[in-house]
């Protein structure tokens, strides 16, 4: 066959490959980009004086992020109260991160060391919560630690207290909340790593005279890393866009982004604030999603 008709018959088949696959890369383009350019768009426009969105080009939305303007002189502040929700959010999607990770990790490990059939049931129990809808888990972390709720009822009648301790609607709540929903995700990623551990590995090191805590610093740690980098993801990045659990266990008060960003749709009519907090939010969750990437690359020798 010559050159020509090779040439053809490759853009032919490229050409086929474009065609073939265009369905799919419109349904991707319209139903996961087309709304990301939309609101990227309204980021860009000014706020309407009765909640509408005006088209025409501004950045006080982006500056709104980080500064309030004073309605009298005109001048910008350090907005002190959306510093206090993006603090709060990362604070407590660090929080959850790592406490999951501290139960999450000998939970992994405990259940990876059992018997097949025994690990089929713990694995079984884990995913069960999956099951139900967040609604139902957050409301009934709710009824658990609310003023009249199961935890206050047991502890006033055997004594310990004598008035229910105010848990619900505070910065410990929301944490208490979102931990045992996200806790899953960071135990399935561990018990997958830790599945695949040479136990061998734990003889050698005892065999040379380490000590546990060395054998987990130096070899188990090291060992499981991608597990640990996965399921800190999984929970850190669902945190820090979580909008069920601030909203029912932390109440008015104790909002995180997810639930600010919400308020500029709904109440606050300010669209194009409200769309420029989510692209915010947006590169907040692919600047961790690139840290992943860049660790996971470089683990496997092709960063």
């Amino acid at each position: 066959m010559s050159s020509a008709a090779e040439e053809l018959a490759d853009r032919k088949a490229r050409r086929t490959s474009w065609l073939l696959s265009a369905p799919a890369l419109f349904v991707l383009f319209f139903a996961a980009s087309g709304p990301l350019i939309i609101i990227l768009v309204y980021s860009f426009l000014t706020k309407g004086k009765y909640g509408n969105v005006d088209w025409v080009f501004s950045l006080d939305a982006w500056i709104g992020i980080l500064y309030s303007r004073d309605i009298f002189d005109g001048t910008y502040k350090l907005a002190d109260a959306h510093l206090l929700i993006f603090w709060r959010s990362l604070k407590l999607s660090l929080y959850t991160t790592l406490f999951a990770f501290v139960v999450g990790f000998p939970t992994a490990w405990y259940i990876a060391t059992r018997s097949q059939r025994m690990r089929t049931i713990l694995l079984f129990l884990i995913t069960i919560p999956f099951w139900t809808n967040l609604l139902v888990r957050t409301f009934a972390v709710n009824q658990i630690i609310r003023n009249e709720g199961v935890l206050n009822t047991f502890l006033m009648w055997t004594g310990a207290i004598s008035e229910p301790i105010q848990i619900i609607y505070t910065d410990f709540a929301v944490f208490m909340g979102m931990t045992y929903v996200y806790l899953p995700l960071m135990v399935l990623p561990l018990y997958a790593t830790i599945d695949r551990f040479d136990m061998r590995l734990l003889e050698a090191g005892y065999d040379l005279y380490a000590s546990r805590w060395q054998v987990l610093r130096n070899i188990v740690l090291p060992i499981v890393k991608p597990g640990i980098i996965a399921g800190s993801i999984l929970v850190f990045i669902p945190s820090l866009g979580a909008y069920v659990t601030p909203r029912i266990l932390g109440g008015g008060r104790n909002m995180m982004i997810g639930n600010f960003i919400e308020l500029q749709f709904g109440a606050g009519r300010n669209w194009p604030l409200g769309a420029a907090l989510s692209v915010t939010l947006l590169i907040a969750v692919a600047a961790a999603l690139f840290v992943y990437i860049r660790y996971a690359n470089r683990d496997n020798g092709h960063g």
